[in-house]
């Protein structure tokens, strides 16, 4: 289902999987919340997760992310270009705070830009769990890293065009104890199911590592 979210400036849009256990904020790619992310998130309500995915780009005008079209990438890029980051991450936490609300633990999980974002959302506002798959703006955010308390988890391909291995060793050396795992052969994007993305061995091995983790941080049966 879809609601809306008051972020103190406005009404963002929300996608919603109902669950019984902890929260899980569940951050997009630059495609927006797609079929895929979607599909994600109705896994992790599966689990007993509830999930919440806010729509990133609510407040941006003429956003068309036609998932059949030739450019898409060029459209999300273009996109991105005129996202304000600061309101994304107060977004964000605007939907964590709303999960909060529960009065459950809470999680955030995010994809390429979604992963960076997640980062950032983890050192403003304290979550209990971090998983974060190819994170695009990890480099800049370094940083932010002291601040990252949560238990975290980083998945990074190692034929990543964006974040080269060099790129990744420099991230990997700031992270402190968090669990990071790379997969030998994946691009960026790996877990995406379109075939310019999808590293279909690297994919299914994050995807059971990320359940483990959740399971063992953010147990849902704990908190039926």
């Amino acid at each position: 289902m879809t609601l809306e979210i008051d972020t103190g400036s406005g009404l963002m849009p929300v996608h919603v999987w109902e669950g019984s256990g902890p929260g899980l904020l569940l951050l997009q790619e630059i495609f927006g919340v797609s079929e895929y992310i979607q599909e994600r998130g109705a896994q992790l309500a599966a689990l007993g997760y509830h999930v919440v995915a806010p729509e990133i780009f609510w407040r941006l005008d003429d956003v068309d992310l036609d998932p059949d079209a030739t450019d898409l990438l060029d459209r999300a890029l273009a996109v991105l270009d005129r996202l304000d980051w600061d309101l994304a991450v107060s977004d964000s936490i605007a939907a964590l705070e709303y999960l909060r609300g529960r009065d459950t633990p809470v999680g955030v999980i995010g994809y390429c830009f979604g992963g960076g974002l997640g980062f950032n959302v983890a050192a403003a506002a304290d979550p209990d769990v971090l998983v974060s798959y190819y994170g695009s703006a990890l480099p800049n955010l370094l940083p932010l890293a002291p601040d990252v308390t949560a238990a975290s988890l980083h998945h990074f391909g190692d034929a990543d065009d964006y974040l080269p291995r060099a790129t990744v060793d420099k991230i990997v050396a700031e992270l402190g104890d968090a669990e990071v795992h790379r997969y030998p052969g994946a691009g960026h994007a790996f877990d995406n199911p379109m075939p310019a993305f999808h590293h279909a061995e690297a994919s299914a091995q994050a995807w059971q590592r990320t359940t483990e983790f959740l399971s063992r941080q953010l147990p849902p049966e704990g908190n039926e």
